[in-house]
């Protein structure tokens, strides 16, 4: 577990009053990686503000594959549109890397939305910037080589993590992009010839940032990302 627990922005941008009514509402959460926050179809019971890690979304189809289509870090909350009715959980949440968050009861956090104009604006204002991701990743998984994406991946993960190495294997990467295993590996090696990465037994290590974004398709730039500190 990490040792540090860094702060969710969306809390930060609450004022001293919502932040503190926030807080109270909600209780420290720890997950692992692989934990399963929800399936697909599961009513939505808790949000979770994320303080560190990594919460990955993940959808799934009949015959096995899966792809991930948003990743939730300290920029942000999971499932953050259920606040007006019940909802269901559209793809599979998990934690992609160990992390902190700050749970909170959907009830509770519903009825602090109506009594807080002010966390029911920034709530929606961060949903607003989702849905444009979303969007973009529809086109992204569908028009974008897997190499362009796979460095557009790294990057988001590298916005949400301390550090410059992720713990990430050839089945786990290519279970998140929607591809081969043997086209991730051609995918890491290029960035690796390219200087971008090194890539052994499962970690990847950026080296040079600035040449992992010129790979990276410009969806890299779409949707709620981690502010600099």
């Amino acid at each position: 577990m990490p040792s540090v627990t860094l702060r969710n922005h969306l809390i930060d941008r609450l004022s001293p009053e919502d932040r503190d009514a926030l807080i109270t509402a909600s209780t420290p959460f720890e997950f692992d990686l692989g934990h399963v926050f929800a399936e697909a179809g599961d009513t939505v019971a808790y949000v979770y503000f994320v303080q560190s890690g990594i919460i990955s979304a993940v959808a799934g189809t009949q015959d096995g594959r899966t792809v991930e289509t948003f990743m939730i870090g300290r920029e942000g909350v999971t499932t953050p549109v259920a606040l007006g009715f019940p909802v269901q959980t559209y793809s599979r949440l998990v934690g992609q890397s160990a992390g902190e968050a700050r749970r909170v009861e959907i009830g509770r956090l519903r009825q602090l939305c109506d009594e807080r104009p002010g966390l029911r604006a920034v709530l929606a204002l961060y949903a607003a910037g989702l849905q444009g991701e979303l969007e973009q990743s529809g086109a992204c998984n569908a028009l974008h080589r897997a190499d362009q994406r796979f460095a557009k991946w790294l990057l988001r993960c590298h916005d949400r993590l301390d550090g410059d190495t992720l713990q990430l294997t050839q089945e786990y990467l290519a279970s998140l992009l929607g591809a081969q295993r043997t086209t991730v590996n051609e995918a890491a090696q290029g960035l690796q010839k390219s200087g971008a990465i090194t890539y052994s037994r499962g970690k990847v290590t950026i080296v040079d940032r600035g040449a992992l974004e010129r790979a990276a398709c410009e969806c890299y730039t779409t949707g709620p990302r981690p502010q600099s500190a």
